[in-house]
């Protein structure tokens, strides 16, 4: 064989590794922030929703009145982070709403004859699929940057990252220290249910 075709080979096997490398760069950083829209998208999908059901709800559930302020609250906490575009005030004001959830249905828990009753169904139903939609969008971002930094530092990937400059992309923006961080000894028991 020609050393001129192994050396065409080769350099047609680099220029094809090389092109492979820089198109996952681009493409994660498309998919990122696709996923970021995303999560506004389903922060808009429950600051649409959450309000109509709320008012249903509301003709229900009159004496529980502090509830819905903070469901209120939650919506237009959800309504400013959509609009100001910010990944951090997104997963602050998905926060806040997953937050009331749990109130809500110790309210329909302690007031048995609510339980039956659609439109409470439909709201609890409601905001438990919109937090786990909310909550994947989150876990999708999350594992499109890990990819995307990773292979933005490991050898050979890197080399194509620092040559066409590719910057590290920053996933979900979260408090690096305080009680999420850290478990209790008490969380680490295993739950037991006495019924």
């Amino acid at each position: 064989m020609n050393i001129g075709i192994v050396i065409l080979v080769i350099a047609v096997v680099i220029a094809v590794w090389i092109i492979g490398v820089y198109n996952f760069f681009v493409s994660s950083k498309a998919r990122i922030k696709a996923s970021i829209q995303e999560i506004g998208n389903q922060l808009k999908r429950q600051s649409n929703l959450i309000p109509n059901l709320e008012n249903s709800a509301k003709g229900f559930l009159k004496h529980e009145k502090a509830i819905f302020t903070k469901l209120t609250d939650a919506r237009k906490a959800v309504d400013r982070a959509v609009n100001s575009g910010d990944v951090t005030q997104m997963g602050n004001a998905g926060s806040k709403l997953s937050e009331i959830l749990p109130k809500i249905q110790v309210l329909v828990e302690s007031n048995p004859e609510l339980k039956g009753d659609k439109v409470v169904t439909k709201l609890m139903d409601e905001l438990r699929d919109t937090t786990d939609k909310v909550m994947y969008s989150r876990r999708l971002l999350i594992d499109l940057t890990a990819d995307y930094n990773v292979k933005r530092v490991t050898f050979p990937t890197n080399i194509i990252a620092n040559a066409f400059k590719f910057d590290e992309m920053k996933g979900l923006d979260t408090p690096q220290t305080g009680e999420h961080v850290s478990v209790s000894k008490t969380e680490t028991k295993s739950p037991k249910i006495n019924l």
